[in-house]
């Protein structure tokens, strides 16, 4: 029996439970309304479809972002380093593209190779000297954003292939760059892998009870260790995606997404499905808060307001996944 359906003991018929699909799609309304209301407030210049590819294209990083943020989160763990590794990732590329001479394709490889190594890097204090996630990666954050800046002399650096370019950005599909329908290739996929496969019901598992989990013969520390990994090669592969948007990399800007991408992590896990956190619910969550910015952005407003629109956002988004999620029955069978 479908969630959104209950059964009446009289008749023995599902009857619609309106209200949980309401909570499923109730995202997906407010996001409709702000579009028509920012349209109604600019007709002029917001309503156009130019400007909605240019916010699919350059949200599409943060999509990668927050839907690696989702992996950890779903197995119990944090990763608040996805923002430098995806900096490091971009930087990385750049560094020995522009200035090196090596291939992109072969930079590419090599900043997701870096991917690996920084989620093991991550597992083993995490998963093996059990030091909680959060000391873990915040303080590779720091460390990484030392190298960062050392290897690039912390200069912004120019001069990626444009082949690079032109797969993340020159090509359009109904007027939209090839950089969004990556973000949504990644979110096909990990939606498959998160409902339809077994490794996608051990990582609920084993974030709802590790315990219990352990028990029932699942090898906890085997996915938390890949739930990492694949965390770090998910921001790596935001990282060579944001090199491509901007054709260039900055050792510092890719921080700044760190905080949008965790609102959307959290505001994703309220809706499509309430309670867990889903790669359709996070996208939507991306492209509803890159909606909102680029809205009061065109309205003129300062940047400050973007920082208090990120963080309120967080914080409501946090509560109200909190709330959904300790009244859902554990969704694991």
């Amino acid at each position: 029996m479908s969630v959104s359906e209950s059964t009446t003991p009289e008749r023995g018929k599902p009857s619609v439970n309106y209200a949980r699909i309401f909570e499923r799609y109730a995202l997906l309304l407010v996001w409709l309304l702000l579009i028509i209301g920012f349209s109604v407030a600019m007709p002029d210049s917001f309503m156009r479809w130019g400007n909605f590819s240019i916010l699919f294209a350059s949200y599409a990083p943060a999509a990668l972002l927050a839907l690696a943020i989702i992996i950890p989160l779903t197995s119990g763990d944090y990763d608040l380093a996805v923002g430098a590794t995806m900096t490091l990732s971009s930087c990385l590329i750049a560094v020995l593209n522009a200035w090196q001479g090596v291939p992109i394709e072969l930079c590419i490889a090599l900043a997701l190779l870096t991917g690996v190594a920084v989620g093991l890097f991550h597992a083993l204090f995490i998963v093996y000297f059990r030091i909680p996630s959060l000391v873990v990666t915040l303080g590779s954050t720091s460390l990484m954003s030392g190298l960062v800046q050392w290897f690039t002399n912390s200069s912004t650096i120019g001069g990626i292939d444009n082949a690079l370019i032109m797969a993340v950005v020159g090509g359009r599909l109904l007027g939209v760059p090839y950089a969004f329908y990556y973000a949504l290739a990644a979110a096909v996929v990990m939606w498959y892998v998160f409902d339809f496969t077994p490794l996608g019901r051990r990582l609920l598992f084993v974030g709802r009870g590790r315990e219990v989990a352990r028990l029932n013969g699942i090898a906890v520390e085997r996915v938390r260790v890949g739930s990492l990994v694949m965390s770090s090669v998910v921001a790596s592969a935001a990282g060579a995606l944001y090199a491509g948007v901007l054709g260039s990399a900055d050792p510092y800007s890719g921080l700044n997404y760190l905080l949008p991408a965790f609102a959307a992590a959290f505001l994703g896990s309220t809706t499509i499905m309430p309670g867990r956190f889903n790669p359709w619910g996070t996208i939507v969550a991306v492209y509803f808060l890159g909606t909102g910015i680029t809205g009061l952005t065109m309205f003129g407003i300062p940047l400050w307001v973007t920082n208090v629109f990120n963080g309120g956002a967080l914080i409501l988004a946090v509560t109200i996944s909190q709330l959904t999620r300790g009244r859902e029955a554990p969704d694991i069978g």
